[in-house]
């Protein structure tokens, strides 16, 4: 079966100066020598986490919109990660599924952190995202959703959903607990490959961020994890391993079956 191999960085940020961080990002992803299908990148990656959005934002054809492309065809790699961006009078922190061709997906965050009052500025998404490369399924999340399992929940036991599970996150080290068993639970709950990409770092308002960076498998082994220093690294996932843990344990086709209902804002 298919590899897949996936690259993460776990870099700290510089509060609110996109071109900074944007051209330190393009460095470290052109460093990169490993072969590489997908690189991920923390949540707003180009920002921090601003509650700014009126003066961040962006819409789909601006500037960082605009690198991804261009780094994302300059490396062959898909690249993802979230940013800040306006559209039709709204705010979303929105994950960019960037392939080489100039095509993207978006998933807009469903759970908004309200505690630092992030939804008072932004807009809640209320679809999933589940993409796929390689003959891999793959579901992606932001930061704030990890806490929700629900929303990450294989939703069928004909076949799982999803292969991989994906959080982009600028998760605090003073809950750092939660971050590193809530990945864990994810990964057994699922039967699904699990990876956390934090970032490292004080932000503007003096949050500190561990990173903790995961790779996590489908019986909730951990085979990467690293704190405080900003990282660049990559693996091969392997699909015939995936598979073999859930045919041996088949705990998926024992699921409870639900359906979730979302308001329709619209309607």
């Amino acid at each position: 079966m298919q590899a897949l191999s996936v690259t993460l960085i776990q870099t700290a940020l510089f509060w609110e100066d996109k071109k900074r961080n944007l051209a330190i990002l393009e460095d470290k992803i052109m460093r990169i020598t490993e072969k590489t299908n997908l690189v991920i990148l923390p949540e707003m990656f180009s920002t921090g986490f601003s509650m700014r959005p009126a003066v961040l934002a962006e819409t789909m054809e601006g500037e960082t919109v605009e690198w991804m492309k261009k780094i994302s065809n300059a490396k062959k790699i898909i690249l993802t990660g979230s940013i800040i961006v306006e559209e039709n009078g709204h705010y979303f922190n929105r994950l960019i599924w960037m392939l080489p061709n100039g095509n993207y997906g978006f998933y807009d965050k469903r759970h908004l952190f309200a505690y630092a009052g992030e939804d008072q500025h932004y807009t809640a998404g209320n679809k999933r995202l589940i993409t796929s490369v390689n003959g891999w399924k793959i579901n992606l999340q932001i930061c704030y959703d990890l806490r929700f399992p629900i929303w990450a929940r294989q939703q069928s036991n004909e076949s799982p959903e999803y292969d991989l599970l994906i959080y982009v996150a600028n998760w605090p080290e003073r809950r750092n607990h939660a971050w590193k068993t809530l990945l864990t639970a994810r990964a057994i709950e699922n039967q699904s490959y699990v990876i956390g990409v934090n970032r490292v770092g004080e932000d503007g308002n003096r949050i500190n961020h561990s990173g903790d960076s995961m790779l996590i498998d489908p019986l909730g082994n951990i085979l990467f994890s690293k704190q405080q220093e900003e990282v660049i690294h990559s693996f091969e996932l392997s699909k015939d391993s995936l598979n073999e843990t859930r045919k041996k344990f088949p705990f998926w086709k024992d699921a409870d079956q639900f359906n979730i209902f979302q308001n329709n804002p619209d309607a």
